[in-house]
C-alpha cells in the first residue's frame, strides 16, 4: 500500500519500521514540531522524524495538520491510508476522508478501554492483568472509531509503564501489517466501540507521583510501577524528594501511623493505610538510584523516621 504515516514519540517508531520493513510504500511521514529541550535548548528531533530520515523518507511537521493548505497537501499525495500512531492531533475529516482505505489508528490499550493519552500507564496503575494494542478505523472522535483488530499480553506481575510501552509498541508493529493485509484483501471486520467498558486515560503529570502513605500498600506499589520511569512516584525525606522505584508490599496490621518507616540495616519498611510497603530501589534528590541497602550504606534513616513530612 502507499502508505502516510503520521505519529511522534518512541512508541510510533516500530510501526514505522514494520511498514517498510514489510514491503509498503511510506510516501511521507507527519510528525510534531521540533522543539527544544535540555539546558541547551538545543532543537531535538522527534523520534518518529529521526526514524524517517533513517530510511529518507520525506518529512512534514505542520503546526496544525487541520490547516488547509496542509490538508492539500496530504489530498496531492493520493495515499491509500494514512496510518496513525501517538501523532498528537485530533484529524479533522478532512483528512480523514482522503484515504482508499481511511485512516488507522494503532492504540496502545484494548478498546473501548482506556481511550485517552496514557492507557499503558493506567493499565498498570490500575491493576489490569491483560491489555494490549487495537487498530482502529478513525472518525472524529478521541479514539472512538470501529475497532480492526486486537493483540493481547498478560501483564507480568512487576510490569512498569516502560517495560509495558517497549512490549505494546513492538505488538503493534505487527499488528498493524495484518490490519492493512484484510483490509486490502476485504477480510477486515469493523467493530463498534459502544461505551459500556469506556475509561478515559487522562494525561500523566508530575505532581500524581507524590505518594499518599494513606492509600492502600497495594495502590501505591503499582502507582510507583505505572509511573517507573516517568514522571515516577516520590515523597520527601528531610526536606528532600525522594523517587521510590520500585517495592514490594508486606502484609501487617498498620497502627495509624501511615508513612512511618520502620529502618533495619538493608530495608525500609514504610506503613501504609493498609499493609506495609518494602522499598527496594530509591533515588535520593541529587543522587544515583540504587538499591534500598546501597542507599542505607551512605545516608542515615532514623527508625520512625516519616516519610511526606
Amino acid at each position: 500500500m502507499k502508505i502516510v504515516f503520521m505519529g511522534t514519540p518512541d512508541f510510533a517508531v516500530s510501526t514505522l519500521e514494520s511498514l517498510v520493513k514489510g514491503g509498503h510504500e511510506v510516501i511521507a511521514a507527519v510528525t510534531q514540531p521540533d522543539k527544544p529541550k535540555g539546558r541547551g535548548k538545543a532543537v531535538q528531533y522527534t523520534p518518529v522524524k529521526e526514524k524517517a530520515l533513517e530510511y529518507e523518507i520525506p518529512v512534514y511537521q505542520p503546526v496544525k495538520a487541520r490547516d488547509p493548505e496542509f490538508v492539500e497537501l496530504l489530498k496531492g499525495m493520493d495515499p491509500d491510508v494514512i496510518v496513525v500512531v501517538a501523532f498528537g492531533q485530533l484529524l479533522p475529516k478532512a483528512i480523514l476522508d482522503i484515504p482508499k482505505y481511511g485512516c488507522v489508528n494503532v492504540h496502545a490499550s484494548l478498546l473501548p478501554k482506556y481511550r485517552g493519552a496514557a492507557p499503558i500507564q493506567w493499565a498498570v496503575i490500575d491493576g489490569e492483568e491483560v491489555s494490549g494494542v487495537t487498530t482502529m478505523l478513525m472518525d472524529e472522535g478521541l479514539d472512538t472509531g470501529d475497532m480492526l483488530e486486537k493483540a493481547e499480553i498478560v501483564l507480568d506481575e512487576k510490569e512498569t509503564g516502560g517495560s509495558l510501552f517497549d512490549k505494546l509498541s513492538a505488538l503493534g508493529g505487527e499488528l498493524i501489517l495484518s490490519t492493512l493485509e484484510k483490509m486490502e484483501n476485504g477480510t477486515i471486520t469493523r467493530t463498534p466501540q459502544g461505551d459500556s467498558t469506556t475509561s478515559y486515560a487522562k494525561m500523566l503529570k508530575k505532581t500524581m507521583g507524590e505518594i499518599d502513605w494513606h492509600m492502600e500498600a497495594v495502590k501505591i506499589e503499582r502507582l510507583i510501577r505505572g509511573l517507573n520511569p516517568w514522571p515516577s512516584a516520590y515523597t520527601s525525606l528531610k526536606g528532600k524528594t525522594v523517587k521510590i522505584w520500585s517495592a514490594d508490599v508486606v502484609a501487617g496490621e498498620s497502627t495509624g501511623n501511615p508513612g512511618r518507616v520502620t529502618v533495619t540495616k538493608d530495608k525500609l519498611l514504610v506503613e501504609c493505610g493498609e499493609n506495609f510497603l518494602s522499598i527496594t530501589e530509591l533515588q535520593l534528590e541529587g543522587k544515583k538510584r540504587m538499591e534500598t541497602a546501597a542507599f542505607l550504606r551512605g545516608f542515615t534513616v532514623e527508625d520512625q523516621t516519616v516519610f511526606g513530612l
